[in-house]
């Protein structure tokens, strides 16, 4: 019997001394990434044994604060997106989208 094909994500992390990242790096061959420089990112597991999210967040030493807030935004936005194609539950996402507009106007984000 074949095995089924296999993809790997891969996150390479530069650390300083006080194990502050300093630089991000990620590939993703399948989605044609490879050794991509990046400033933050968020990583969320479900362990369904313990029935929790595992995540880890990183981000480097100069991501700057308004790009760390349109990550932010555009992050919660594509949740909202992900948890209605999840769940199809349209009521919930637009409520989601509602905070998202909000979050962004309280933050003085300008939106596309």
């Amino acid at each position: 019997m074949a095995s089924a094909h296999k993809s790997e994500i891969k996150i390479d992390i530069e650390l300083d001394e006080n194990r502050i990242p300093e630089k991000l790096k990620w590939t993703a061959k399948d989605g044609g990434v490879e050794n991509q420089d990046t400033k933050a990112m968020l990583l969320s597991v479900w362990d369904n044994k313990s029935k929790e999210s595992l995540r880890i967040d990183l981000w480097t030493k100069d991501m700057p604060v308004d790009e760390m807030k349109i990550f932010f935004h555009q992050t919660l936005v594509a949740m909202s997106d992900t948890f209605y194609r999840a769940t199809q539950d349209e009521k919930m996402s637009a409520t989601m989208k509602d905070f998202c507009d909000y979050f962004a106007e309280k933050l003085d984000l300008e939106q596309k």
